[in-house]
């Protein structure tokens, strides 16, 4: 099983989709989880292996989640209260088990986040070195020539001809360049503003980007979208020639990734979940077999146990309404 959930790993790294490792480090009986078990958790909470238990599978999903969210691995504790404390746990997410699970298991959340994205706009010797450069880094740089055709982007890894970056699913974590240098400047600045993308450069002097915002502004484009440029790109080197303009770019790119978290992490699509009023355990809405309605609300559980017990007693239990949509 575990040879197999590898060998998916690598198909999902090779396609670029960002997921989750998952690997039982330890486990105490009685518990489902086997040490050593792997499993695969993908951005939409799908799970690909065996993580345990019901009550385990929701909470490691939330957090291999939150994991690929920030780009941080997590190291988890499940299990009795009593043994969710202790020096030796420190640097661990603590994940108290209070249903009728006994066991205990530690669990390491391996996020694997495609490498940061470059999209580079235009055509010009700038445009060109910014994305080998990138690629020489490990990045992933596409050059974006509008009408134009690879063969004038010599050593490029890749080249796209068209204008829409809806079609590079251009995110919050991209990277965006506009390098086209009096060649469709407007049209490829609005583009780039068109999309979420965490970055938008203009490699421009400030009077031509004076010129291109006032052009934009012309043709309804908001003050506040045009703030999100930053023109010139790259750091303050002075005048350099194009290859130079290049590295202070992917230099300004380096710092943003390890200072504002751009390109850290992935956007997910996290399964609504609720928590269970009786032990406190994450419950996945869409899967769930124990619910009861109380109050006009539904409360949903992790196990028939939980269940049971707030039927017999429900306002021991307040606050059982709560919910962990992400």
């Amino acid at each position: 099983m575990s040879l197999e959930i590898l060998r998916q790993a690598e198909r999902l790294a090779s396609a670029g989709e960002p997921f989750v490792l998952v690997t039982v480090v330890w486990r105490r009986g009685p518990s489902s989880g086997r040490q050593g078990a792997k499993a695969i958790i993908r951005r939409d909470g799908t799970v690909r292996g065996w993580l345990g238990g019901a009550c385990a599978q929701p909470t490691v999903v939330q957090e291999a989640l939150a994991a690929l969210g920030d780009g941080r691995p997590r190291l988890l504790f499940l299990g009795p209260p009593d043994e969710a404390g202790g020096e030796h746990r420190r640097g661990m997410t603590m994940v108290p088990m209070a249903c009728e699970s006994e066991g205990a298991m530690e669990v390491y959340l391996e996020p694997m986040i495609p490498a940061p994205r470059v999209v580079a706009i235009g055509r010009s010797p700038a445009v060109d070195a910014l994305a080998r450069l990138a690629d020489g880094l490990g990045w992933r740089a596409v050059v974006v020539d509008d009408g134009g055709d690879p063969a004038d982007h010599p050593g490029v890894p890749r080249v796209e001809t068209s204008l829409d970056l809806a079609a590079l699913d251009v995110d919050e974590h991209t990277f965006v360049v506009v390098g086209t240098q009096g060649h469709y400047d407007p049209e490829a600045l609005q583009a780039a503003l068109a999309t979420p993308a965490g970055y938008v450069g203009l490699i421009a002097s400030e009077k031509r980007t004076a010129a291109i915002f006032a052009f934009l502004r012309s043709r309804g484009v908001s003050d506040e979208a045009l703030a999100r440029v930053r023109a010139p790109a790259g750091l303050d080197l002075g005048n350099i020639e194009h290859a130079e303009m290049a590295v202070s770019i992917l230099a300004q790119l380096v710092e943003l990734k390890a200072l504002a978290g751009i390109a850290a992490g992935v956007t997910v699509e996290a399964p609504a979940t609720a928590v269970d009023p009786v032990c406190g355990m994450t419950v996945e809405i869409a899967g769930a077999r124990y619910s009861t309605e109380h109050g006009g609300t539904t409360r949903y559980f992790c196990a028939p146990g939980c269940m049971r017990a707030f039927e017999e007693t429900p306002d021991r239990f307040p606050g059982s309404d709560e919910r962990r949509d992400r």
